[in-house]
């Protein structure tokens, strides 16, 4: 089962305490839930998952996406080890706010031969193989935005074709980030390369900020330090910084470029090309 839809009404979504599985989503790029079912699924690992929702005052639509990441499992049903339901775990990567999921007529549009049978009635529903890329289309127009320049909001694009970076709440605070860039400037720390340099003013924004520290390694009580925790990283180093878990750390990404023959440098402005030829005319007795 290559996809499939999960069903849950307005009250439901209320109970689960929706409002912060979608700023946990925000901070942490994704929130693990227990989803029951009616019965057994066919739905393993790495399946994905659109979430609908239905029954509310704001409209019926699509409001999320994640990925299925256990075996569906047996729970006994409210304490009574004689009946058991249906659970599978599922990593939502993309939810929206509650009345801003996509509209009935919106889904009827990218489905012309129909939405999948049962999706308004049943809690887990399969998509049929033709009508996925129907969905990511409708999920790329209609669905949620990301606040990381070249990130890809979960869902737009399958899986395998996109690399997904878990960036930490430190990494996406706007505050820090300023902090950050202010003291250590707009080059990676590891590789050298500037985006400002290259491309302007508005290739400063392009530039990631890298957690020094992996975030599960933190106290409740940690104080972040913009300026001594995090550092600037191009979006190439921040993805293979973030390739292994604990990241790797500035000096290894130093060391990987270096054994792969890059040599760190930086595009030389007009002004400084000028400030040249003068050190070198003084240095020769011209005149100062």
């Amino acid at each position: 089962m290559a996809a499939v839809i999960l069903a849950m009404d307005a009250d439901a979504l209320h109970r689960r305490d929706y409002r912060a599985a979608v700023e946990q989503v925000v901070e942490f790029g994704r929130f693990v839930d227990r989803w029951k079912l009616d019965s057994r699924p066919e739905a393993v690992p790495g399946t994905e998952a659109w979430l609908l929702l239905r029954g509310s005052t704001q409209g019926n639509g699509l409001i999320g996406h994640g990925l299925v990441v256990s075996e569906p499992y047996q729970v006994p049903a409210s304490g009574d080890a004689a009946e058991t339901d249906w659970f599978i775990t599922v990593a939502f990567d993309s939810l929206l706010p509650v009345g801003e999921q996509t509209g009935p007529e919106i889904i009827e549009s990218a489905f012309p031969g129909g939405f999948p049978a049962g999706a308004s009635v049943q809690s887990l529903v399969a998509v049929p193989p033709g009508s996925e890329p129907a969905l990511r289309r409708l999920w790329r127009g209609e669905g949620p935005a990301t606040t990381e320049p070249g990130e890809l909001p979960g869902g737009t694009f399958h899986p395998s074709a996109a690399r997904h970076v878990q960036v930490n709440r430190y990494e996406r605070d706007p505050d820090a980030r300023r902090l950050c860039l202010a003291f250590h400037g707009t080059s990676c720390a590891a590789c050298g390369f500037s985006f400002e340099a290259t491309y302007g003013v508005a290739g400063a924004a392009m530039v990631a900020v890298h957690h020094l520290v992996p975030a599960e390694m933190l106290g409740n009580g940690y104080q972040l330090d913009p300026v001594a925790d995090l550092v600037p990283l191009c979006r190439n180093c921040h993805t293979v910084a973030h390739g292994e878990n604990p990241p790797r750390t500035v000096a290894e990404l130093r060391t990987m470029a270096t054994a792969g023959g890059h040599v760190a440098g930086h595009v030389v402005s007009m002004a400084q090309l000028q400030a040249q030829a003068d050190a070198r005319r003084i240095l020769e007795g011209g005149p100062a």
